[in-house]
């Protein structure tokens, strides 16, 4: 049945995130042409320290983060509370590689992490390895945002079976690739506002309310507790613990670390970044947004408020199967009033609409710069640039959108999990590089090969019997799986770890052995074209040249 306040309430609210999104092409426009991809995919490269703030944290807090960590809580247990490690450690890890990423990509004019790769190692298959891994990693993550917006729909009654039960999602997604096409990355800035402040009152309201109303946290710890004691009827094992395990501390260690290090190798992380207007905007933001990482965990306890509670999730009428990523809308819907519930619903709509939109964007630039000019249309022009980018942002929002059409939604949350496996292979060419060139390009490209393939290989792998799947069935791999040429260092343990951990050192050794040998060969590493680069750029400096000054090794 469709629950009508609430569908109002969101209805307005997405409204007026959609008049600001087809406003926001004049905001801090300064008259300046979208035709130009540093207009439309950075925004001008001059948002402040609150503008980015908003943006960066809309970017990296998403729908599907609000539905899932809660909904993973609720299904798992203690091993879903990894997502607030990772935030915290987060920030001291990049604080100084993104300052300098800024500083080197304003000098010089770079719009991705691949145009950055490509200066640096003068190689434009290393960086159409960049750009290639940043782009399918990122496919899923924009298909996963609609998983979490299609978990508003469904329990405010939208819950139809075939094209009419997407077709909300649907109409949803043509207006934001209509905004975005035409504002570019000032949309989901200026709506990253409203989105936020929306999130921030559900979450608050939400912590301090349902606890009261259900008897306090002892209360509600006691029946996540209770219900996680039950054997899964498949396995015979428990469900969950709302505590760490001796199996899966080291998983939770490497989840938590290994997340860490992928969040800002996205590209849509990057963008934020590179949009901003100098280094102090980027210190102030490093210091502020874990203020976000506290929000994050008290929306992860609003899944062991919902065991509490008694909510069950809602059926998808197309599978045929409870979807657990309707707990936390549901949990609403059910404590309380329609009117804040519609309030709920339409924060994580909105926060599925603003990484979206920059996702898109990023992958639109990664394509542009690094496919698109380098091998199909080296003399275009930044109009023509800016054309490209604007029509890949679309191809690659319908791409999304098709996921959800046409594959099973767990199937998208699948390869999420696999592309945080994929994303960290690009570490030693975008972030070590930062700081030496001693890894030669073609051994960068050798452990990213090694890499890659290994990760996959693992993934391939892991069992889930909960569902039924033999293969890609997690990230969580069991020790017992490790073979070192043959052997089996592990055999017998239950100990797990994540799998894009694991991927990662492979990379790394690879990576290293390869560049001791081409250097003691003498094989030429190639041009450096960020060579006395000023690391210490600051604003305005988007037309100096580079420093003459000693090279960063």
């Amino acid at each position: 049945m469709i629950q009508w306040v609430e569908l109002v309430v969101f209805g307005l609210l997405f409204l007026l995130v959609t008049v600001l999104g087809f406003v926001a092409s004049r905001w801090q426009s300064s008259g300046s042409s979208m035709d130009h991809l540093d207009e439309w995919g950075l925004g001008g490269r001059k948002f402040g320290a609150w503008i980015t703030w908003f943006l960066v944290g809309g970017d990296l807090y998403t729908a599907y983060t609000f539905v899932a960590v809660p909904a993973l809580m609720f299904g798992a247990g203690a091993l879903g509370f990894y997502a607030l490690p990772y935030t915290v450690v987060l920030y001291p890890i990049v604080f100084l590689p993104v300052l300098r990423l800024w500083s080197v990509s304003r000098v010089h004019g770079y719009v991705t992490p691949a145009d950055f790769v490509r200066g640096r190692y003068g190689s434009s298959l290393l960086a159409f390895i960049v750009a290639l891994t940043g782009i399918v990693a990122t496919m899923p993550y924009i298909a996963l945002q609609l998983v979490g917006l299609e978990a508003v729909l469904r329990t405010m009654g939208l819950n139809g079976t075939g094209f009419a039960g997407h077709l909300p999602l649907l109409i949803a997604f043509v207006i934001l690739a209509v905004y975005t096409y035409q504002s570019g990355l000032r949309a989901p800035a200026l709506i990253a506002f409203v989105k936020d402040i929306l999130i921030y009152l559900v979450i608050l309201v939400a912590v301090i309310y349902l606890p009261a109303r259900l008897g306090g946290w002892s209360a509600i710890f006691g029946a996540a507790e209770q219900k996680f004691a039950q054997p899964n009827p498949t396995t015979g094992q428990p469900t969950g613990s709302i505590l760490l395990t001796g199996n899966n501390q080291l998983q939770y260690i490497t989840l938590a670390l290994g997340s860490a290090l992928a969040l800002f190798l996205y590209p849509h992380s990057l963008t934020g970044v590179l949009a901003s207007r100098g280094r102090d905007v980027l210190k102030k933001n490093m210091v502020a947004l874990p203020a976000y990482s506290l929000l994050l965990g008290l929306l992860a306890l609003l899944g062991f408020v919902a065991i509490a509670a008694g909510s069950k999730p809602i059926t998808n009428n197309a599978t045929g199967r409870p979807d657990t990523n309707t707990i936390i809308p549901v949990l609403f819907d059910g404590q309380f009033p329609d009117w804040f519930a519609g309030v709920a619903y339409a924060a994580i709509g909105i926060g599925a609409l603003v990484p979206a939109a920059i996702m898109s964007i990023a992958a639109a630039n990664l394509w542009t710069r690094n496919i698109y000019k380098e091998y199909l249309h080296k003399a275009a022009s930044p109009q023509q640039e800016a054309r490209q980018a604007k029509l890949a942002s679309l191809v690659v929002k319908f791409g999304a959108v098709a996921f959800v059409l046409f594959v099973d939604p767990q199937f998208s949350i699948d390869l999420q999990l696999i592309g945080g496996v994929i994303i960290l292979q690009t570490l030693p060419a975008v972030a070590i590089a930062l700081y030496t060139r001693w890894l030669h390009r073609w051994a960068l490209v050798a452990g990213w090969v090694v890499g890659m393939g290994y990760g996959l290989y693992l993934l391939y792998l892991i069992p889930n019997p909960a569902a039924g799947k033999a293969h890609f069935g997690g990230s969580a791999l069991t020790l017992d799986k490790l073979t070192v040429l043959g052997w089996h260092p592990f055999a017998g343990s239950t100990v797990q770890i994540y799998v894009g951990f694991v991927a990662l050192v492979v990379n790394l050794v690879v990576a290293v052995v390869v560049s001791a040998i081409l250097h003691a060969a003498k094989v030429a590493p190639g041009s450096d074209a960020t060579a006395g680069t000023d690391y210490h750029a600051d604003e305005g400096s988007s037309r100096l040249k580079p420093v003459a000054d000693t090279p960063v090794h």
